[in-house]
């Protein structure tokens, strides 16, 4: 198979929004549709990883030749299904062959593109590992590590949008990313706001937290933005009660943070009030600011229209506001 028809697809990035009409009977909405959406990218990420090694050569490398990658896609390891790995390639051997380069700065050696726990079992039984191995720029690099894990590896939100950070800071356009991860341009938004709001130190050491999705994730950095729930956060991760726990950190520090206390009535900051009116007066708009709550109230013919489009504008306004601020930092 030529080198280019194998690569296709891959640095194409996938900007095609996937149809939200639901079907009869049930409405997809927020994290459910993107549940059920999931299932279909799975799938269709597993098929472009096999297209990958589709009709290549299959060799036996040493794995003290092989490096990992140069972008993390894992926060943690499972111990116990990487034990059942090690003993099901023990039984039967390795069945899918991982993906390397060439190393693309030490001569004679390799780097994993994808397969890093294949490699990592197969040098722990002291064989061999099967492996194709392609030239690939880092782009291509990336974008078929993402796929292939993301269809094989069922990696938490979390984990997703660190390794989204990971190659933003290595400096990948947004379309590559999208790409790697199967994303539309708002997740990505979305997963960056994350990595971006909750200091690293505090999501390295929640962990990969398997259970937590997106929505969960989005709450707990409205809560976290307070500098005191910031502080608190940051004492209990480095307790030894918490690092001891091995499952529900997450809710450890969102329970904590969830349950401190309000401020008292009174301690708001005072409202500010405005009003604007168009040259025409065909509608007037008042608005109160109150620091952490802003109203906008509409007065016009239409204003019912007027107000839904706004509605249903708000992620698309709201991610071009949240872009004009990260250009001017």
């Amino acid at each position: 198979m030529a080198r280019r028809g194998v690569l296709l697809g891959i640095t194409q990035a996938e900007t095609t929004k996937p149809d939200r009409t639901a079907s009869t009977g049930y409405a997809a909405r927020g994290a459910s549709r993107s549940m059920l959406s999931s299932i279909g990218e799975l799938a269709a990420q597993a098929a472009k990883a096999e297209r990958l090694l589709e009709g290549e050569t299959v060799v036996e490398l040493d794995p003290d030749l092989i490096d990992d990658s140069f972008v993390s896609d894992r926060m943690e390891n499972d111990d116990d299904a990487f034990a059942e790995l090690v003993r099901a390639i023990g039984e039967r051997g390795q069945d899918s062959p991982i993906l390397v380069r060439p190393h693309p700065a030490i001569s004679g050696r390799y780097q994993i593109v994808f397969g890093h726990r294949r490699a990592r079992a197969a040098k722990q039984l002291g064989k061999p590992v099967r492996a194709v191995v392609k030239e690939l720029q880092d782009k291509d690099h990336v974008v078929a590590q993402g796929q292939e894990n993301s269809a094989r590896a069922n990696l938490s939100f979390i984990e997703r949008a660190m390794f989204a950070q990971n190659l933003a800071d290595l400096g990948h356009d947004r379309e590559t990313i999208q790409s790697a991860l199967a994303i539309d341009a708002p997740m990505l938004t979305r997963m960056l706001s994350v990595t971006k709001r909750v200091p690293d130190v505090i999501i390295r050491a929640i962990g990969a937290a398997k259970g937590v999705g997106r929505d969960r994730w989005l709450d707990l950095t409205l809560l976290i933005e307070k500098p005191s729930n910031l502080t608190k956060a940051e004492e209990l991760v480095e307790t030894e009660a918490f690092k001891s726990t091995t499952d529900g950190r997450f809710d450890l520090v969102f329970d904590l943070l969830k349950t401190s206390k309000k401020p008292k009535k009174g301690a708001a900051a005072p409202r500010t009030a405005r009003s604007w009116v168009l040259g025409d007066k065909s509608v007037s708009v008042t608005t109160k600011d109150a620091g952490k709550a802003f109203t906008l109230a509409l007065k016009a013919k239409d204003a019912s229209r007027f107000g839904a489009y706004l509605s249903e504008n708000l992620e698309q306004l709201y991610r071009a506001f949240r872009e004009e601020i990260q250009a001017g930092e």
